[in-house]
């Protein structure tokens, strides 16, 4: 294993910036790789051939790799904040681990039409931005100290008689209490998979649809919606990550991988990873989400039209 070959001051600008995405990401529930992958794909070639990139199978899985630790790092800050449901993340997370693996292998097989997957990609972005901005304000459920004895009916909406969903109670570090419903998939379960699916095969999914089924679907309150959410994605990333990074060291060797961008963002997606649920509460979740929806949109342009120019101009 021969490491020198690579420059390990070439891609320091990178620690700010994957610190920045990744409390961003921990803040509104959506997959970091989401902003890492259209980074190496997009802005790295704009900025010279010194930067390098070995096609768009090394940036996913670079991108899914960076992700899992510092969403690893978010779990930490949210298990101390006591906000996961971890039973409410088994049903997304049975389904989205095994395509997602599915999608990881498939991407490995279609590495060599890069400017489909370039394609492919940006409609994901497009499809996703539509439906960020669409999404309108959920109703939430309602926090309250838990020495109050009402907080049950507090939280329940005036159709609790027909719903025969279990009432779960979530209480905070800090002692608020949160209750709601127990959420169910339903005919969510088509997206999570196609989420999932996406996550293996683009890098990014997986986040943008168990986010808006636990907090529009299930109404369950933003912080242990988040919180949840990260649960869910880190492992459904790892595993996508896993395959994708063993498959490109299986064809490549160890320096398929490059680590000297690893170096950078892993330890920046640590720090922002605890930066993020301190957070949590202090920036509207709503206007985090237009944003991130306006930020895929300039992504989904900017990788058709980097798709439309290789395949027809170039």
């Amino acid at each position: 294993m021969d490491l020198a070959q690579f420059d390990w001051t070439l891609y320091w600008f990178m620690f700010p910036v994957a610190m920045c995405i990744a409390t961003t990401a921990m803040l509104s529930g959506i997959g970091g790789a989401a902003m890492f992958a259209p980074i190496f794909m997009i802005i790295f070639p704009i900025l010279g051939p010194e930067y390098p990139f070995e096609g768009i199978a090394a940036a996913i899985g670079v991108a899914l790799l960076t992700e899992v630790f510092g969403f690893s790092s978010g779990f930490v800050g949210y298990y101390r904040k006591k906000l996961i449901d971890f039973k409410g993340a088994i049903p997304f997370i049975l389904v989205g681990v095994p395509v997602g693996i599915v999608g990881a292998i498939l991407l490995n097989v279609l590495s060599d039409y890069e400017e489909v997957l370039r394609g492919s990609y940006a409609l994901l972005m497009l499809v996703l931005s539509y439906v960020i901005i669409k999404v309108h304000e959920p109703k939430q459920a309602i926090a309250s100290e838990p020495a109050a004895d009402s907080v049950g009916a507090a939280a329940v909406s005036d159709d609790a008689t027909v719903d025969s969903r279990e009432l779960r109670s979530i209480t905070g570090a800090d002692g608020t209490t949160y209750t709601f419903k127990a959420p169910r998939q339903g005919k969510g379960i088509i997206a999570t998979g196609i989420g999932g699916f996406l996550t293996g095969l683009l890098g990014v999914g997986i986040g943008e649809v168990v986010m808006p089924q636990l907090v529009k679907g299930n109404k369950v309150p933003i912080p242990v919606a988040a919180a949840t959410s990260v649960f869910t994605v880190i492992v459904v990333v790892a595993s996508a990550s896993f395959t994708q990074i063993s498959a490109l060291i299986a064809e490549g060797g160890i320096n398929a991988v490059p680590w000297n961008v690893v170096v950078y963002t892993v330890p920046a997606v640590i720090i922002g990873g605890q930066i993020g649920p301190r957070l949590q509460g202090r920036v509207s979740q709503r206007a985090m989400e237009k944003g991130i929806a306006y930020l895929f949109l300039v992504i989904g342009v900017a990788m058709a039209y980097i798709a439309i120019r290789n395949t027809f101009f170039v």
